[in-house]
């Protein structure tokens, strides 16, 4: 029997029925005599082991990761453990693979002390529920953010560098740009189909609705949605990708069909993986600090823990864009009557 088989009886939250057990006073009476009566119900015994660690330190933080399979957390994750490892604590890894009832689960090990403070490199629990958990816990919140909020965030600014990256691709000529996007339910999807769209907007270019295209993160769905974009009669001449992986996808997909990578159709992605640089071409990417952004996301979790205040809570580190061979270097009289011709 486990505090969840509780919870799911009586309709509530584990971390409802962890402060029913805990901390009483903060739970609605209704719902804390409803808990009780089906705690006595199951014959639930509380892990005891578990609630020793209310009375002393743990040295012990929590990193939720929304995929561990992606190559993007692995320089994140080693930012965070050389940081905390440095300072005496040692990190438990939480792999949600975007389950949130997953990244619930491994929210309770706070509840039940065997955690003092949590980095989330995933923000897919609702507004309030992440409220709450920062009002009785440190929490620090990296690479994705959550408006209105007021808990310590690390992340680039996701809409800046989406639109720095389209830029290139107008300047060096390209005039009909797609984006293969993560798409709209997800933060950083989100923010950077906005920075896109606005740097199509500041050059007066159209967006044909037909050329975004939403995929869902890994290689397979880049190349699946660079399918589609080709099989277009209005074909773009470039692609924006929401990140390197789904960018590599692309790029097979145009080699599987006859064509070249930049010669016929430029790709960029973002945030500068290893593979960005392995395979030819090599990509045009944004280039995020990935381990940088684990440091500073731990430092400032470790702080929270040693009641230091935090005045700066919104960090925002430096993007920068690495030109490589992908998105090519045209002639804008060449590709301006390649256009007029269609």
């Amino acid at each position: 029997m486990q505090m969840r088989d509780v919870a799911k009886r009586a309709n509530v939250s584990p971390a409802t029925v962890s402060r029913v057990l805990r901390q009483p006073d903060l739970v609605k009476k209704e719902t804390k005599e409803k808990v009780i009566q089906i705690i006595n119900e199951l014959n639930y015994k509380p892990n005891m082991i578990a609630s020793q660690f209310r009375t002393r330190e743990t040295k012990t933080i929590l990193v939720v990761v929304p995929d561990i399979t992606r190559p993007f957390f692995s320089e994140v994750l080693r930012g965070i453990e050389h940081t905390a490892l440095q300072n005496g604590y040692q990190v438990i890894l939480g792999d949600t693979e975007n389950r949130i009832e997953r990244e619930k689960e491994y929210i309770e090990l706070l509840y039940r002390k065997q955690a003092e403070g949590a980095v989330l490199l995933t923000a897919r629990m609702d507004r309030d529920s992440l409220k709450e958990l920062s009002s009785q816990f440190p929490v620090v919140l990296a690479c994705e953010y959550m408006d209105g909020l007021d808990i310590p965030t690390v992340s680039i600014d996701n809409i800046s560098s989406a639109r720095k990256v389209t830029e290139h691709l107008i300047n060096v000529g390209h005039r009909k740009i797609a984006h293969i996007s993560k798409g709209t339910d997800v933060i950083l999807g989100k923010d950077r189909q906005r920075g896109y769209q606005q740097a199509m907007m500041s050059h007066d270019l159209p967006i044909n609705p037909s050329w975004v295209q939403e995929g869902d993160y890994d290689i397979d769905s880049g190349y699946k949605q660079m399918v589609k974009l080709l099989a277009l009669e209005d074909r773009p001449t470039a692609v924006f990708v929401f990140n390197d992986e789904m960018a590599l996808g692309s790029i097979k997909a145009v080699k599987d069909h006859g064509l070249r990578v930049p010669e016929d159709i430029a790709i960029v992605g973002f945030d500068n993986l290893p593979m960005a640089s392995f395979f030819s071409p090599y990509m045009t990417t944004i280039d995020q600090p990935k381990y940088e952004i684990g440091q500073k996301a731990a430092d400032l979790l470790l702080r929270l823990l040693k009641g230091i205040f935090i005045k700066r809570k919104k960090i925002v580190m430096k993007d920068e864009l690495i030109i490589r061979e992908s998105c090519g270097f045209y002639q804008k009289e060449q590709l301006f009557g390649e256009a007029e011709k269609v």
